[in-house]
């Protein structure tokens, strides 16, 4: 249920029906537009009698939500989302690319990296330090010493972190290292997961599960935006069909529906619904032709060296190229890749040079 305030309607009013809304242990979230806040609820709303609230000073209507979810609808928000990371903005016109390695290895090769994705114009940095695998064999990542990897990763390139976290009992650790939180495609309908990557209110990178529907994979945000935490990234990464030739199968026609269904800003996952290097770089210009928001990339410095991933990784210099790619689609849909942070003083410029170069 929406409840449409009047355009006059005062912040006394306002709060009046907030207090009324929790007094009937309903959650009310405010969206405060140019001309008019809605404030939209959320609960067991069976038992309650809309005509109550209508009559309140300031409320000019009630309008219901015919969608499950409701915080992640256009109806509760029309207009796109878009907030801050880092000084780069997520959603609105501008388009945003994230780039680095399936998961951290070693020093070196997570430097080398994200200096190299930096150069090219990424706008974050990308990297697994929990892995979750389908085989109990494989490389599960390097847990804590990952995360401090990243760390001095952001500290030397000036890039925002996106990591994975798996478990509620992660989240507060990840957390103090990461500035973006992402969610799993096996983890969509982990709950408590969800819960807890909301009360952090930390940037949430949502990832579709291999099976999921567009209404699951909405309703899972919802349970993040339930939080108050607005800052959330839907992520399409391909879906499980019958076919073999590529990792997954790219759900193209979940850009537009989702962009249909919700204000929340849509990015694509190329690198994983293809599984192939040489098809990224095309999936990955039709995504944006098609109207997301922005793209995460697997790069690698080696590819066939990588612990994970390696055949879907690009080299450095294919990523540069895709980039250059993407801006010239972007022109034509009438969009335009955000200019990355602005660049850092000489003397960290320096630093990151020398640090690279130490590497090597």
């Amino acid at each position: 249920m929406l409840i449409i305030m009047r355009t006059n309607a005062t912040p006394e009013q306002v709060s009046r029906v907030v207090a009324r809304l929790e007094k009937n242990d309903l959650q009310a979230h405010l969206s405060r537009g140019e001309e008019r806040t809605v404030i939209g609820v959320v609960g067991d709303i069976r038992h309650l009698i809309p005509d109550r609230f209508a009559r309140l000073p300031g409320v000019e209507r009630i309008m219901s939500i015919s969608r499950p979810y409701k915080l992640a609808s256009r109806e509760f928000i029309p207009k796109n989302s878009s907030f801050p990371l880092d000084g780069v903005t997520i959603g609105g016109e501008g388009i945003v690319l994230i780039a680095g390695p399936c998961s951290v290895e070693s020093r070196s090769q997570l430097l080398e990296t994200a200096h190299a994705v930096r150069e090219a114009g990424a706008h974050a940095l990308r990297g697994g330090a929990f892995k979750p695998r389908t085989s109990p064999y494989a490389f599960q990542g390097l847990g804590e010493k990952g995360l401090e990897l990243l760390a001095e990763a952001r500290e030397v390139t000036g890039l925002p972190i996106v990591t994975e976290v798996m478990s509620p009992e992660q989240v507060p650790l990840v957390a103090s290292y990461a500035d973006v939180l992402q969610i799993g495609a096996r983890s969509m309908q982990n709950f408590p997961l969800l819960h807890a990557a909301g009360k952090s209110q930390r940037v949430v990178l949502l990832k579709r599960g291999p099976s999921a529907t567009i209404d699951e994979l909405l309703m899972a945000a919802e349970y993040i935006l339930s939080h108050g935490n607005r800052r959330v990234i839907l992520c399409e990464r391909g879906i499980r069909t019958f076919t073999r030739t590529t990792r997954n199968t790219t759900d193209i026609n979940a850009i537009p529906a989702l962009k249909a269904r919700t204000h929340l800003p849509v990015i694509l996952d190329p690198s994983h619904s293809t599984g192939h290097w040489e098809y990224v770089a095309p999936v990955a210009r039709a995504g944006i032709a098609a109207g997301a928001d922005g793209l995460i990339i697997e790069v690698h410095n080696n590819p066939e060296d990588a612990f994970s991933d390696g055949g879907q990784s690009l080299k450095p210099e294919r990523f540069a190229e895709l980039v250059r790619q993407v801006r010239v689609i972007a022109t034509a849909v009438g969009r335009h890749v955000t200019q990355p942070r602005t660049a850092m003083n000489p003397r960290r410029e320096n630093a990151v040079t020398s640090h690279v170069d130490a590497i090597r």
